[in-house]
């Protein structure tokens, strides 16, 4: 409970004429900063810049993933810029290639139905932020990881994904997996 100065009375939060939240857990936006521009860092961009800066993929000259570029995917090659990756988009659709590399600004751009690229890419990425809400294969995604590498899942499909046992086995024959250490992270 808390008490609102506004209106003298106790409240349990919520949405009414005023809202009393925590300082501690409160940001100001500038007056210069639009409403409608603001938004897209306080719901997208916290959704990757928290897994980013969580799971150390936030240092410069690392080789970052990102699968799905909506309004997620946006916000993560931004970031995973910012921190000064080397990002890499991994899309099923090539149509959105250009606006990956030149209006975002990633390095890379992989379409993940394209078996050879994507096998040219095999153990390439420290990290990959997956943002794709619609089930989708994640076993290609992990191949595309170095040893100790990350696979953060950010998008919420309706259904759970799958992740069979056995091509994991063949990459712990093969030596690309070391079982021993945490060689990838699935957060969901």
């Amino acid at each position: 409970m808390v008490l609102n100065i506004v209106m003298e009375q106790i409240t349990h939060g919520g949405y009414s004429d005023t809202m009393v939240a925590d300082e501690h857990f409160v940001i100001r936006i500038p007056d210069s900063l639009p409403l409608e521009a603001a938004a897209p860092l306080l719901c997208a961009g916290i959704t990757v810049y928290s897994p980013l800066r969580y799971f150390g993929l936030d240092k410069s000259g690392l080789h970052v993933g990102v699968v799905g570029l909506g309004g997620l995917g946006h916000m993560d090659v931004k970031y995973a810029k910012a921190f000064g990756a080397n990002v890499t988009v991994i899309s099923t659709s090539p149509n959105k290639e250009k606006e990956a590399i030149e209006h975002l600004g990633a390095d890379s751009f992989l379409i993940s139905r394209d078996q050879d690229k994507m096998q040219a890419a095999v153990g390439t990425l420290d990290g990959i932020i997956d943002t794709v809400s619609a089930n989708h294969p994640i076993v290609p995604l992990i191949g595309l990881l170095k040893s100790h590498g990350k696979l953060v899942m950010v998008g919420a499909p309706e259904k759970p994904l799958e992740l069979p046992i056995f091509p994991l086995h063949q990459d712990f024959d093969n030596g690309n997996i070391d079982w021993q250490g945490e060689n990838w992270l699935l957060e969901v």
